[in-house]
């Protein structure tokens, strides 16, 4: 995404960060790591979700404090005490957010509640980090895009896969020019076996059948973290066996796995897939095709990273056709939590790929310095949209299917 094409908010941050590349690590036009503190203000952060928010750092970063936390179970609450070294904590959301010392809360609750407990959120004057996806309906989209814009507060939501390492090299090789013209991404998150979250204690989860393609984030980000683009159309298939397990869910899914090709606003193609049942080897990754380069996320079971270069120099096939060769480079994939674009306390591995740090310094300094976070409210309902009408497709046969963008 070029500048012109940016808000006049994520504007100003672009040309505020634009020059910090001896400082900082600047890894796209829409994208600055911030490096270094530069204040000495403490935000003072709330957790909610004894799960997937036990999993952050917000305890180890200078310009943070945890002020209280919350969960529904009794042990959960427990738990977020000890990781956070926090006295304070409240059975409920509703009665943590009126403490007034709270100043911003991580919400990392299950996924159908994340709309509803983020309006609440703002409502109540605190700034939110969300876990994904966004919503799960276009009109939660609406809402969630008219609330932060009427209250001006603070909205990041807590992408993981826009900070696996190997997507902040793509980030940077794309502001460097290095891909050419990137004409398709490909992106897959396998998780198989997902049914035996459908149940706790003998009970239906929220994740009983949830429809692949409501949790798309983890795909779709691949491309738009990268390019800035907006996909704009999607037909996508879906498959299912009839399964007794998939039954009475509350989304009405049939579908174990689903399969989209995305058109964006440049003509471009994206093909994600998102599965939870087959012979798959659970996997988050992706691939970048450009003109000139090509870059292949390292798959967990078996292929690391690749990098392959445009070549003049032809060959043949064992056909004997003529062809050009494409150029493999040795890769080696830099840690990118190793180096200065994170504070010192922060600098070390954590959950998904090194990603889990760098969600807490972004938020945390976005807050801190009044500027845009990476995933604001709009690259979040870019990324959380396509995939709702991704399953409405499905459910229709793969019929081709236009996508609302959020950017106003």
């Amino acid at each position: 995404m070029k500048p012109d094409s940016l808000s006049g908010k994520q504007r100003r941050f672009f040309l505020k960060t634009a020059g910090l590349l001896g400082a900082s690590l600047v890894v796209s036009p829409r994208f600055a790591f911030a490096g270094p503190p530069k204040s000495d203000r403490k935000l003072r952060m709330a957790v909610v979700g004894g799960r997937f928010g036990a999993g952050f750092f917000f305890h180890e970063h200078p310009n943070c404090i945890v002020e209280a936390v919350s969960d529904l179970r009794k042990d959960r609450r427990e738990r977020l005490m000890e990781v956070y070294n926090c006295s304070k904590s409240y059975d409920s959301l509703e009665l943590l957010l009126k403490d007034s010392k709270v100043e911003a809360v991580f919400i990392a609750t299950p996924a159908p509640d994340h709309a509803a407990h983020v309006l609440a959120c703002l409502n109540a004057g605190k700034h939110v980090l969300c876990a994904v996806p966004a919503a799960m309906s276009i009109e939660d989209c609406e809402r969630l895009r008219n609330t932060v814009n009427r209250t001006g507060l603070t909205y990041m939501m807590a992408e993981t896969s826009v900070f696996h390492q190997v997507v902040i090299s793509a980030q940077k090789f794309y502001k460097e020019g290095k891909f050419g013209n990137i004409f398709r991404v490909e992106a897959d998150y396998h998780h198989p076996g997902l049914e035996v979250l459908f149940f706790e204690d003998g009970k239906p989860t929220w994740r009983h059948g949830m429809p692949p393609m409501m949790y798309p984030t983890h795909c779709t980000s691949y491309h738009i973290s990268v390019t800035g683009e907006r996909f704009t159309d999607v037909s996508c298939l879906g498959w299912g066996d009839g399964s007794e397990a998939l039954k009475g869910n509350p989304y009405n899914n049939p579908f174990w796995n689903e399969t989209a090709l995305f058109k964006t606003n440049k003509g471009n193609a994206s093909r994600m897939s998102v599965c939870w049942r087959g012979a798959l080897m659970g996997t988050e990754r992706g691939e970048w095709h450009g003109d000139k380069m090509s870059l292949y996320a390292r798959d967990p079971h078996g292929l690391e990273e690749v990098k392959i270069n445009a070549s003049e120099e032809l060959g043949r096939d064992d056909a004997g056709f003529l062809f050009k060769r494409a150029e493999k480079e040795d890769y080696h994939q830099q840690d990118w939590w190793e180096t200065d674009a994170l504070p010192k306390p922060l600098r070390h591995n954590s959950g998904h790929d090194g990603s889990h740090t760098f969600i807490t310094h972004e938020f945390v300094e976005a807050v801190i310095n009044e500027r845009e976070p990476l995933v604001n409210i709009h690259e979040a309902l870019a990324y959380t949209a396509p995939g709702i009408i991704a399953h409405q497709s499905a459910l229709r046969g793969g019929e081709s299917m236009k996508i609302p963008t959020f950017d106003v």
